[in-house]
């Protein structure tokens, strides 16, 4: 994923409400989202290259999801990012125990920004920082940097979740992760791709003909257990593939 707002409200009748759109070259093979076979109810998209995912949950309540740091001078990790999402999923540590581990490794990996959490508790890792965090109830917002970091597309994609909260209903979340206008040049950050690179990577929904928001997912979880997940896909230039959408 290279985008994802959330709400965290722990003891709300919808405690996770979560928006994410996965960005990644359109030659990266990957199947979309599906129950898993041959594992405990994993309900996630699939990397057909390294073999792990960027979104998924568990017909237990497991929820994880990643977005990779954008710096093009950090060192090249050896291990696939996608294996932290699919790892978390499969196993039984909680996400403290979980985010713990993969603390003490996170060299072995590109940069990446790691959420993993139950219906009780969500927690978020840096890789960078290596210090895993407990988060509180709260809107949220990931890119490519650090929790939050106030990225345009970032900033207009937290406030539109937050005007959906009311009534969170999919087509409306997945309106707000289509939008494809590119940020003011003048509100850009400057993380080391060049200018082009960064009015492409502006929006919210990336478009191009090699690389772009490949999957946009909404989730919605209730209080009681059950579970909504939408995920609609996209080609070349954004044309619609189609939608999956599970109840679990």
């Amino acid at each position: 994923m290279c985008l994802i707002v959330f709400a965290w409200r722990p003891g709300h009748a919808q405690p996770l409400i979560v928006a994410a759109n996965r960005d990644e070259f359109y030659a990266r093979p990957a199947r979309p989202l599906a129950v898993w076979e041959a594992t405990d109810g994993i309900h996630a998209g699939r990397d057909l290259e390294a073999g792990g995912t960027w979104l998924g949950i568990t017909a237990h309540g497991r929820f994880a999801a990643l977005t990779n740091i954008r710096d093009p001078g950090q060192p090249l990790g050896h291990r696939s990012r996608g294996e932290l999402v699919a790892d978390y999923l499969a196993g039984s540590q909680s996400p403290a125990q979980y985010m713990a581990d993969v603390a003490a490794r996170a060299g072995q990996y590109s940069g990446f920004n790691l959420l993993a959490g139950t219906l009780d508790e969500l927690h978020y890792l840096n890789s960078q920082e290596a210090q895993p965090v407990c988060l509180q109830a709260g809107v949220y917002g990931l890119s490519n940097a650090r929790l939050d970091t106030p990225w345009p597309k970032l900033r207009k994609a937290r406030a539109a979740l937050e005007g959906n909260l009311h009534d969170p209903q999919p087509e409306r979340l997945l309106a707000l992760l289509a939008d494809a206008e590119p940020a003011p040049q003048a509100q850009l950050p400057d993380t080391g791709v060049g200018l082009q690179t960064e009015i492409l990577l502006s929006s919210v929904f990336i478009t191009s003909g090699n690389y772009g928001t490949r999957a946009s997912t909404v989730l919605i979880v209730s209080a009681d257990g059950q579970q909504r997940i939408i995920e609609r896909s996209f080609g070349p230039f954004g044309a619609r593939l189609g939608d999956v959408d599970i109840s679990v």
